[in-house]
């Protein structure tokens, strides 16, 4: 199994900027793709960015040109940093890594950290 734990959150004015971090254990982290979800009071969890395993990265059109998505390995951690962010990104933040094998989705979930974007 693997483990994550996310980091970075906290309040921020529009136009900042924060970056999340989420470090992983328990398992080989390097095979795994890695997700960052969030969300919002009253709405649905909704994917923000991902990164595969092979370093391919991709965006909601809501966050993309903001968000930047990316891992180290060595260090067991994907980062996400958030910049030019607005009210509508006050989220809870997760965590999530991924594998499919033999045609199983095994996936894993952080606790989640907390972004508020407010003046």
């Amino acid at each position: 199994q693997v483990q994550l734990v996310e980091s970075g959150g906290g309040l921020v004015q529009p136009g900042g900027s924060l970056r999340l971090s989420c470090a992983a254990s328990g398992s080989i982290f390097s095979i795994y793709n890695m997700l960052w979800y969030r969300q919002a009071p009253g709405k649905q969890r909704e994917l923000a960015a991902i990164i595969t395993n092979g370093g391919i990265t991709n965006y909601a059109d809501a966050v993309k040109g903001r968000f930047t998505i990316s891992r180290d390995n060595a260090k067991n951690t994907v980062y996400l940093q958030m910049n030019s962010l607005k009210p509508e990104d006050t989220a809870v933040y997760y965590c999530n890594a991924v594998r499919v094998v033999a045609g199983s989705v095994h996936t894993f979930w952080g606790q989640g950290t907390q972004v508020t974007v407010s003046s």
